[in-house]
């Protein structure tokens, strides 16, 4: 008996504590994960569904606001689209700002925050008003001279921050964003002093003479448009059609990697940035011989912002681009209007354009992730 009770103390014990029994498996969870590829009908409708929260969460803006919840479709389409004269405004607003938005889009696709749009706006309009004030050229010449003052102009300005980036690694976010300033502040000195309208004394240029300024096309329709929309198919054949598309393809999706398979990165770099100055010189001299007829002190006012949100919103594509800079444009013309009969704030139209851009970054979440059921595990 006791050499059995010894040899069953001594024997291997099976038993386990609760400890170390293996636990039931816990329930699926969900894992985020970076997607390797969308489809580009996925992406639409996550796009859409996107603009339709937007819509609806301004739709719902408004009406809080005293906007009768019948009369936002009629004000929003049939007003603004339908009516001949609305339609006339927001041609008229929008050819300024496709020129922002594709200079936007050419510069963001070099992967260089071009965030001074407004100051290259600024001297686009110096250049073309100077070529005016001085009378530079023969009439006949004068409007081509100032469309390539103003693109050279808006060039120029562009210069100093694409070389302090490439050159010194400079942040062309600051620098841009400070030569804004100096462009404003250089425009105030002159509509305050040598380039005064000395007939009636007001912070603003001379007008431009008859051939100084772009013709209508007819029926009210300013040939600015025109020229937007020839820029915008130039700009469409650059991005997608020529080399320098694909070397611009190159650079955004890694500027390094396109180093090293021979992409002459720093000169496609100054290219599109260059071009991209013009473009908002170009946008400048739009405002001042297609809208204004002269040099003034806040034509450029809020286009910068402008062009920063159509091109984000076209995903730096061209052609969609031009599409949504008249859905803003519309919006702005809208928003005019809802000021004259609903007494609403021109900064509920700023809210509106902010929650659109809010949707639709979310929407870049979920076009980029997705959430993967994973299976349990054993916890030990």
């Amino acid at each position: 008996m006791a050499e059995a009770s010894l040899s069953a103390d001594m024997a291997p014990s099976h038993k386990t504590t609760a400890a170390q029994q293996p636990q039931p498996l816990a329930g699926r969870r969900y894992a985020l994960e970076i997607r390797q590829h969308m489809a580009w009908h996925w992406q639409a409708l996550i796009l859409a569904a996107a603009l339709l929260a937007g819509f609806a969460i301004s739709a719902a803006i408004l009406i809080a606001a005293g906007v009768p919840a019948d009369e936002l479709a009629n004000e929003f389409v049939m007003q603004t689209f339908f009516d001949g004269q609305n339609f006339r405004a927001v041609l008229f607003q929008a050819a300024p700002m496709i020129l922002v938005g594709l200079a936007g889009c050419v510069a963001f696709r070099a992967r260089f925050w071009n965030l001074g749009l407004e100051g290259q706006m600024i001297w686009g309009a110096i250049g073309a008003t100077a070529v005016s004030m001085w009378q530079i050229g023969p009439e006949n010449l004068r409007l081509p001279l100032m469309f390539i003052a103003a693109t050279g102009c808006g060039l120029l300005w562009v210069l100093g921050p694409a070389w302090l980036k490439l050159k010194l690694g400079v942040n062309e976010i600051i620098s841009t964003l400070m030569l804004n300033y100096m462009a404003a502040n250089f425009l105030l000195h002159l509509v305050y002093g040598s380039w005064k309208d000395p007939k009636d004394n007001f912070p603003y240029s001379p007008q431009f003479r008859v051939f100084e300024r772009l013709p209508e096309l007819g029926a009210g329709i300013g040939s600015s448009i025109l020229l937007a929309g020839v820029v915008a198919l130039l700009a469409w054949w650059l991005a997608s059609v020529s080399r320098m598309g694909l070397y611009l393809r190159f650079v955004d999706a890694n500027p390094r990697v396109a180093h090293a398979s021979g992409v002459p990165v720093r000169r496609t770099i100054y290219g599109a940035v260059l071009l991209s100055g013009a473009m908002a010189g170009l946008a400048g001299f739009a405002v001042a011989a297609g809208q204004e007829g002269r040099l003034t002190q806040a034509f450029y006012q809020g286009y910068g912002f402008s062009g920063i949100l159509i091109a984000f919103l076209a995903r730096n594509n061209p052609l969609a681009a031009t599409v949504v800079a008249l859905l803003v444009a519309a919006l702005f013309v809208t928003g005019r209007s809802l000021q004259v009969f609903y007494q609403v704030p021109f900064s509920m139209v700023q809210l509106i354009q902010a929650v659109i851009v809010v949707c639709v970054a979310s929407s870049d979440f979920f076009i980029r992730h997705r959430l993967r059921r994973v299976g349990g595990e054993a916890v030990q």
